[in-house]
């Protein structure tokens, strides 16, 4: 049997096989037509006619493409036939080659506009993943099949990387659909791998540790005594590790940091105490333009790695705290002090209040002291006459020990 309507993915998807095969052709695409066998195959094909004469083509199994990229081919293979006359639409131009693309409209429209750090970034990405596997492929040649085989490929042994893969395919992509390179997005809505969520933070106890650490290597060799230094000036602050790695001396104003290039732009870290103590110390040794500086090369700046601090959280018992999670501290502490959120997210650099949410954890033992203080403070407010009795011993000396603090 033969029947015409308008080829859709769905509709070819519910296309059930019969006792002998058949065609049921598009109404878009004089010619195009998917043959349906009986053991349940079905495959593309086009016949065009060209001066009286019927060109017989075969497009691929139905699995493996999507109707839209078949019309395309179909069109761009009838350029200037009935074809093309048939279906009122105008031929449409060969799409180019991912790598033409990426070297060209999507460099100049995106890629450019990016901060460095970024740029690097995309750059490794593009160049170790993207385009060893996509670089030779037409745009409209990449299909949905082959993004989500590729991404499961890369998920196996990195999730994270994958992801980061993924994001910037669905960015190149969705640019060469508002180019009119591809109708839609073959990467669009491929699930991400689940991150962890990593809500851990120092206490009060484990930040006092790892100050008593940190003054042992305070005294150790120059690259020690640096680390050091950057490791306390990340806790006393809350910045991003580069952003105190990579701080220039033209940077340091007094009580505050005039950072010109953040993750979120320019920004203004304002100091305490402690903190401009480190620095003052720190600027008032050598005359390069970098505050830390390479122990081997001080016309260089170090290099972005902290090594240190893997032995110095084991020292401090805390082997389970990752660098960044210093800064998940300073919010947690600014949380703690009845810090407003939107201050906490000026003191972070954050550019949105939600991100700043995220990092203001309140850890159990700040939580189960709370709690105590408020059963005390009811207890008394209701009459009782001994309501420190109503707390067990152990819970009475830790209780006590989060006062001192």
């Amino acid at each position: 049997m033969a029947t015409r309507k308008r080829l859709t993915d769905a509709g070819i998807a519910r296309l059930r096989a019969g006792a002998r095969e058949y065609t049921v052709w598009d109404t878009r695409v004089a010619g195009l037509g998917v043959r349906v066998r009986p053991s349940g195959s079905r495959t593309f094909v086009y016949h065009p006619r060209a001066a009286d004469e019927v060109r017989k083509m075969s497009f691929g199994p139905t699995a493996l493409r999507r109707v839209e990229d078949v019309r395309r081919d179909c069109l761009a293979a009838a350029s200037g036939s009935v074809a093309a006359v048939e279906t009122g639409e105008r031929p449409l131009e060969r799409a180019p080659l991912f790598r033409d693309f990426v070297a060209g409209p999507w460099k100049e429209a995106c890629f450019d506009r990016c901060k460095p750090s970024t740029q690097r970034n995309f750059a490794g990405i593009l160049k170790r993943q993207l385009l060893p596997a996509f670089g030779t492929r037409r745009l409209d040649r990449i299909s949905r099949l082959a993004v989500m085989r590729w991404f499961e490929t890369g998920s196996r042994t990195a999730p994270a990387g994958a992801n980061k893969m993924l994001d910037l395919l669905s960015q190149i992509l969705n640019h060469a659909v508002r180019c009119g390179h591809i109708a839609t997005n073959p990467a669009r809505g491929i699930r991400r791998n689940p991150g962890r969520r990593h809500t851990r933070f120092l206490s009060r106890e484990e930040i006092a540790r790892l100050h008593l650490v940190l003054d042992r290597y305070a005294d150790g060799s120059a690259s020690e005594a640096q680390q050091a230094d950057i490791i306390r000036l990340l806790l006393l602050t809350g910045c991003r590790k580069n952003e105190i790695v990579r701080l220039r001396r033209k940077e340091v104003k007094g009580d505050r940091l005039e950072l010109r290039d953040s993750k979120t732009g320019p920004r203004t870290v304002l100091l305490n105490t402690d903190a401009q103590a480190i620095l003052m110390r720190r600027m008032a040794h050598g005359n390069g333009p970098w505050v830390f500086p390479s122990v081997q090369n001080p016309s260089r700046r170090r290099h972005d790695g902290l090594r240190l601090w893997y032995a110095l959280r084991a020292e401090a018992g805390v082997g389970d705290v990752r660098l960044h999670d210093l800064r998940h501290t300073v919010a947690s502490q600014a949380t703690l002090a009845g810090v407003p959120l939107t201050v906490t997210a000026h003191l972070l650099g954050h550019s949105d209040v939600r991100m700043t949410m995220r990092y203001a954890h309140v850890g159990d033992r700040e939580i189960e002291a709370a709690a105590e203080r408020v059963g005390m403070a009811i207890a008394a407010m209701i009459g009782m006459e001994e309501p420190e009795a109503t707390v067990p011993p152990s819970q009475s000396k830790r209780l006590c020990r989060s006062c001192r603090h």
